[in-house]
């Protein structure tokens, strides 16, 4: 009788898709913070989920690159400058949607104490270090989860087996590829656990203080990302599908954005956003490069972050921001975003680069880190969501467009 018990439940579970899954674990996960927040263990099952697809996300990334370029088909190449120059153009419209956002909503800060962090340094130092990070030694790279370097490495050495492995080699690297693939299937699986540990962490650590003592800069953030996710960046995938970009745009947030807003890893968001994209038909030659490629220089959250807070900073200050200023803010805004992938509280360590284009000390930048910090559990919740949603969104729009081209001629 038991036995029969355990065996409908988890037959009923099974038939249930991962998101309604997903949504029974973060419930349970919420009520379980606010009943049992001692309960500390729980937490550990949302690390484990994190840290496992922290873990297998580089190797996946670089195996999957390598074996779609070596038997990757021509073409491809103006399909990735394509979507470089998009996911570059809608960072920039972020950043300056938050500009504007700042202009119309002034927020001023408390400023106390300095955060214990170091700053970024100037945009040359930001440059030197990616370009730097990209010839990294490929082992260190995949170990430290380095994706620029993971990328360029993969990149050459995809094209060089295409040009002198046999079909027998590039057949042993499909079948590892579809060997890593399936392992990230089965970390996948075991998402709604995951996300019920995450959920617990979250109720049951942080307290209500930030809704309140710092409720006007959280809202300008999110809004500034909600008008990001739901009006520029829907607008440009009209624009390149030919259609409306909604249905879409709410699939890449349900099966997207809903898990990089619990991870707050855009690496760690990988595996889902390859599953979506081939769920959704996509050239895996295509997406097996281009996901990878969005969750490195695709940051549009990043740059409202380092936006909105400069400009924050400005206000407290009584600096006044001109155009001229802010066309300038925004261009460093999104070239800074991009050097802020896989660096721990990157888009806030990023602030004070930005600060000191207005002359601000360093002392006082800081301080507007610190602030960062304190609402970080919600800021960078919605910030991965927003970067993730928005990578996989452009990459099925092209997709898309690409086909109906075809279909055309």
């Amino acid at each position: 009788m038991i036995k029969n018990f355990f065996t409908s439940i988890a037959s009923a579970w099974g038939n249930l898709s991962l998101v309604v899954r997903i949504c029974i674990g973060m419930v349970l996960g919420a009520i379980a913070g606010l009943l049992i927040p001692q309960a500390a263990w729980i937490s550990v099952i949302g690390d484990l989920f994190v840290w496992a697809l922290k873990a297998i996300a580089p190797i996946l990334v670089f195996v999957l690159v390598v074996s779609a370029l070596s038997t990757a088909k021509g073409g491809l190449g103006g399909r990735f400058r394509t979507l470089i120059l998009r996911y570059l153009l809608t960072t920039i419209l972020a950043a300056l949607l938050a500009v504007c956002a700042s202009q119309i909503f002034p927020i001023t800060l408390q400023l106390k104490g300095l955060a214990d962090a170091q700053p970024s340094g100037s945009i040359g130092d930001l440059f030197k270090g990616i370009l730097l990070s990209i010839v990294t030694n490929p082992v260190k790279a995949i170990a430290e989860a380095n994706y620029l370097s993971i990328l360029f490495w993969s990149l050459l050495m995809g094209v060089s087996m295409r040009a002198l492995a046999s079909d027998a080699t590039k057949k042993v690297l499909s079948d590892i590829s579809d060997g890593v693939t399936k392992i990230v299937k089965m970390i996948i699986s075991c998402a709604p656990f995951g996300i019920f540990g995450l959920v617990f962490a979250g109720v049951s650590e942080s307290g209500l203080e930030i809704f309140t003592t710092y409720g006007r800069l959280l809202l300008l953030l999110v809004g500034c990302m909600v008008g990001s996710t739901l009006i520029v960046n829907p607008i440009l995938a009209g624009v390149i599908m030919k259609g409306n970009p909604y249905p879409l745009v709410w699939k890449c947030l349900k099966e997207s954005g809903v898990h990089a807003f619990f991870t707050r890893s855009s690496a760690a968001n990988i595996p889902f956003n390859m599953r979506l994209c081939e769920s959704m038909g996509v050239d895996k030659d295509f997406y097996s490069v281009a996901v990878p490629l969005g969750s490195t220089i695709n940051m549009d959250g990043a740059a409202i972050t380092i936006t909105v807070m400069t400009m924050a900073t400005c206000h407290t200050l009584g600096i006044e921001v001109g155009f001229i200023q802010s066309m300038i803010l925004s261009l460093l805004a999104s070239v800074a975003a991009c050097g802020a992938s896989g660096v721990a509280g990157g888009s806030l360590l990023l602030i004070p680069m930005a600060c000191s284009l207005f002359g601000i000390s360093n002392d006082i930048a800081m301080q507007v880190v610190a602030v960062g910090f304190i609402i970080g559990v919600i800021q960078d919740s919605v910030e991965t969501a927003l970067n993730s949603s928005c990578d996989v969104l452009f990459i099925i729009a092209t997709d898309i467009r690409d086909k109906k081209l075809k279909l055309n001629k």
